[in-house]
């Protein structure tokens, strides 16, 4: 090395000696490290703090060193203002060679002693610095993230553990007075935890080389808070039932009162249709539910002794239950009543069908009176046979449109040889014209009055008409 050559790595020596130094300096004042080095340490945390203080003390060894072979050098090179060839040669192995001797640096298993260049010494103080620093920045990231927050969680659980215990949310008697219980143990032993064992609880950055890449693990803490959160939710929603219960019995009283009523009706509607239409089957109405009514007594003795926490599952249920209960009513209702709904169907059926054979003039054909009254008689008798009654119907139907069809066009072709009777009958007078739904004088019509019927299908006389 020349003279310039010398002075040269003399500056970037003494830049990189002073580098070193505000670093070491900055470590040594790091609140991360005064915590480790007073906090009662376990697991890979005390652990790793041993390997990290014993290199922090290496460190500073190299550092002494390094800053006693710098120190060296300078003084050589300030003896001349021109230094000679022996001091350059002396100058070029101090600052180029393996120069620098530590005694006891050497790692376990190692040598009792190093030789290293000033280059070589000053990449090694780098990386144990690095990992020192990244160890203690580790530890004070933990430190600083979790406590504080398990902290805001522990105060949160006890406004959420006070509130429970005054609406009766209480360990042993409810299942969230156990869930408060176990979260507060887990909030204790996490705390315990971080305190002397924060590396557990610290998830390094993948790829990072950084010191402190990573981020706290708060899996734990994470799990906890939503368990607190479950459990105000229950209170919360005990709360409510606190509030509200008085409204909410009353709006299930009324549901089931409302059920009632609909049972009932629909017992009155099953004899009525059982007294008014002949073979029917009429589906049975059960009672009112009994067990809704305990279940309804027993809730309002848990608000009167004010168990809210017993109350809320128990009005849920009820609830639910007695909308049920209602619709149950009103199936049955509809079941019992749908004979009658048939019958006024048919009724409004024959009625529509004549006034439109009024408007058209015909309501004084013989034959549409016939099977008008012959259904009027079956609809409106007591009790109604619902099938010979619509049948009944059918025809009046068939003979209203029979007689409101447009007449056939008259034709003059001769009949054919085995057309002449056919082509008589066509030309018969309206009244002579045979109908296939006229009765037959000769043949028993089950729908005609005059004729023998059996006793529960024999229409009612005027006395008893069903209105």
């Amino acid at each position: 090395m020349d003279r310039d050559d010398v002075d040269r790595a003399l500056t970037r020596l003494g830049a990189e000696h002073e580098a070193v130094e505000t670093s070491l300096l900055a470590l040594q004042d790091h609140a991360g490290r005064r915590l480790l080095e007073g906090a009662a340490l376990s697991g890979v945390t005390r652990e790793r703090w041993a390997a990290a203080d014993a290199a922090i003390t290496r460190l500073w060894a190299y550092f002494d060193a390094y800053s006693g072979a710098l120190a060296a050098a300078r003084a050589i090179r300030e003896r001349r203002r021109w230094p000679n060839r022996e001091d350059l040669a002396e100058l070029t192995e101090r600052l180029r060679g393996p120069g620098v001797t530590i005694a006891g640096a050497g790692l376990e298993g190692a040598a009792l002693a190093e030789r290293f260049s000033l280059a070589e010494l000053v990449a090694r103080m780098n990386e144990l610095y690095a990992s020192s620093l990244d160890l203690v920045v580790a530890a004070d990231a933990v430190w600083s993230a979790l406590p504080a927050r398990i902290d805001l969680l522990a105060a949160e659980l006890h406004r959420t553990r006070s509130l429970a215990h005054s609406v009766g949310v209480r360990p042993g008697e409810h299942p969230s007075g156990d869930d408060l219980e176990s979260i507060t143990a887990e909030l204790t032993r996490l705390r315990e935890r971080v305190i002397a064992d924060p590396l557990a609880f610290w998830t390094p950055a993948a790829g990072s080389s950084a010191p402190g890449g990573g981020r706290p693990d708060t899996a734990r803490y994470d799990r906890a808070a939503r368990a607190l959160d479950d459990v105000r939710r229950e209170v919360e929603a005990v709360l409510t039932v606190r509030q509200d219960a008085e409204q909410r019995l009353i709006a299930v009283r009324d549901v089931l009162s409302r059920a009632d009523r609909t049972l009932a009706e629909a017992r009155n509607a099953r004899i009525e249709v059982l007294a008014k239409i002949a073979a029917s089957e009429v589906p049975a109405v059960s009672g009112p539910p009994t067990a809704l009514q305990e279940q309804l007594a027993a809730a309002a003795e848990y608000r009167r002794h004010a168990r809210w926490h017993r109350l809320s599952p128990l009005l849920d249920a009820l609830e639910e239950r007695a909308e049920e209960e209602l619709r149950r009513a009103r199936e049955s209702l509809t079941a019992v009543t749908a004979p009658l709904a048939v019958r006024a169907e048919l009724r409004g059926r024959l009625d529509a069908y004549r006034a439109k054979v009024a408007r058209h003039g015909l309501a004084e054909d013989p034959l549409l009176i016939e099977r008008y009254d012959t259904a009027r008689r079956m609809l409106w008798s007591a009790p109604c046979d619902l099938r010979a009654a619509e049948l009944a119907v059918l025809r009046y139907q068939r003979a209203t449109a029979e007689a409101l069809a447009p007449p056939e066009p008259a034709t003059d072709a001769a009949p054919a040889p085995g057309e002449h009777h056919d082509a008589q009958a066509h030309h018969l007078p309206e009244q002579h014209r045979p109908d296939p739904y006229r009765p037959d004088p000769t043949r028993s019509d089950p729908y005609r009055s005059d004729q023998h019927q059996p006793e529960q299908h024999r229409p009612a006389g005027p006395g008893k008409e069903d209105a």
